[in-house]
């Protein structure tokens, strides 16, 4: 038992003891009728107990960084393309024919 039950309970044979004193003609939990005003003691019941589960909501920010990172690439594409060019040679041949005097 603890503290608070304990006194309780001596409170309750405390006061039954006053109460069979005092009873005469009265009943339980009613007034005396022959004594107009005056009432029974009250009668200590244990002590109920009611639960209230409360939730108290926070709202906890959070810095989340979000770094864009841009890459460029430079592609180079190759091509060929012919290119069509002209060239012109001339070729000088002598020819001496040594029959023939001059």
């Amino acid at each position: 038992m603890n503290y608070f039950n304990e006194e309780i309970k001596e409170m309750k044979q405390d006061k039954m003891f006053e109460s069979k004193q005092d009873m005469g003609n009265m009943n339980m939990g009613q007034c005396c009728p022959d004594m107009m005003g005056t009432c029974c003691q009250p009668i200590y019941e244990c002590p109920q107990e009611r639960v209230c589960h409360r939730y108290i909501c926070y709202e906890v920010p959070h810095i989340m960084p979000c770094n864009t990172r841009i890459i460029n690439h430079h592609v180079y594409r190759h091509t060929y393309r012919p290119e069509y060019t002209c060239c012109e040679e001339n070729v000088v041949s002598n020819v001496y024919d040594r029959g023939c005097c001059m």
